[in-house]
């Protein structure tokens, strides 16, 4: 627990600060793969900080070690030269969400995004449709300093005659057409927002200590009655005098049980 900024609510609260990577399929279906909870550096020994950063690329590595497929998407908070390095090492795609004050080098110089986007003629913004809303985009190929690839940069504006874009992505594939990096982009806000969406407001994600606290506590109470009584089960009849011990006999039992099954379902299934 910490004093964290809340960007919705624009202030800070006392939270944790957590960090999720979700599987999401075009179909639409996604699953929660991977969480993490940051703990600040006064929280950690010197050794054992890690950052946003770091936590992040864990989970590359980890989605890369277990083989599964697809496209990273993520917000301007990781896109850095840390972040999207590992991910064209690896030979993987990429769509980041990129801060318009972000430096990049557009014509042989370096200036920010903001301003490269003022040069953008309106006759060169083309119109696209997502969804039932329309937007102009530019899209070329620029690097980002510290960035070791070329990158395709896309910058939308809400009207063509506008000079302050309202948006940027970015990618490591020159040759995807401007729909294909947006629909990639998307998937977090498909997959990521969602979850925590349905989780807090039907299943209790906000409330997760509270009721983590509960079931502990129940856990307990339980051990603890069952360490005073007699109980039909094997590993009641063996002394347990303490909450580990009846922890790891009830481990046992329920591995004990388990194998008895696949035993079972393996004798019936031939």
């Amino acid at each position: 627990m910490g004093w964290f900024w809340d960007h919705a609510n624009e202030r800070y609260v006392i939270a944790h600060d957590d960090l999720t990577s979700n599987s999401v399929c075009p179909s639409g279906a996604h699953d929660p793969i991977a969480w993490r909870r940051f703990k600040k550096r006064d929280a950690c020994e010197p050794e054992a900080f890690k950052d946003h950063t770091e936590l992040y690329r864990e989970w590359i590595d980890d989605a890369i070690a277990r083989g599964i497929p697809g496209d990273f998407a993520f917000d301007s908070y990781f896109t850095s030269a840390k972040v999207l390095n590992p991910i064209e090492g690896q030979k993987r795609s990429y769509v980041g969400d990129l801060k318009l004050n972000h430096k990049v080098i557009y014509e042989g110089r370096e200036q920010g995004l903001q301003a490269v986007a003022r040069q953008i003629l309106w006759q060169t913004k083309k119109s696209m449709r997502v969804d039932n809303r329309r937007y102009w985009c530019f899209s070329t190929q620029m690097r980002i300093p510290d960035v070791k690839h070329p990158v395709r940069i896309v910058l939308f504006w809400m009207e063509r005659s506008d000079g302050q874009a309202s948006k940027a992505l970015v990618s490591n594939r020159l040759t995807w057409e401007v729909i294909r990096m947006v629909l990639v982009y998307r998937h977090p806000w498909t997959g990521t927002e969602t979850f925590h969406g349905d989780g807090k407001q039907e299943l209790g994600l906000g409330e997760r200590q509270t009721r983590h606290v509960y079931l502990v506590s129940a856990a307990y109470s339980l051990l603890m009655h069952t360490l005073h009584q007699n109980r039909p089960q094997e590993w009641a009849r063996r002394l347990t005098a303490t909450i580990g011990a009846a922890c790891r006999a009830c481990k046992g039992e329920q591995l004990g049980q388990l194998i008895d099954w696949i035993v079972d379902k393996l004798a019936d299934d031939h």
